[in-house]
């Protein structure tokens, strides 16, 4: 499964840390089309442990420097706004 930025460069995602390795599972849409992407991540959410693995796993699967992904909101909870910040077109 493979993340897909849209225009406005925000991902909603659903973690659940503590798993047995670091994968996308699901990219579920509410009534409004609006996705949110549930990861599995290894990292235990401990002293932001699981936050800098989904940003390098993020990194990863987008191929893009960890330094353009930042945690809006949720950053101690499952349930985060990711903002993907591309730089001038």
């Amino acid at each position: 499964m493979k993340i897909k930025l849209t225009n406005n460069g925000y991902l909603r995602i659903k973690v659940r840390p503590k798993s047995a390795k670091n994968e996308i599972t699901e990219i579920m849409k509410d009534h409004s089309g609006e996705e949110t992407i549930k990861i599995r991540i290894k990292a235990a959410p401990e002293k932001g442990k699981a936050n800098a693995e989904l940003i390098k796993f993020l990194s990863k699967e987008l191929e893009i420097p960890k330094s353009s992904i930042s945690i809006i909101s949720g950053k101690t909870d499952t349930l985060k706004l990711i903002k993907i910040d591309n730089g001038p077109i």
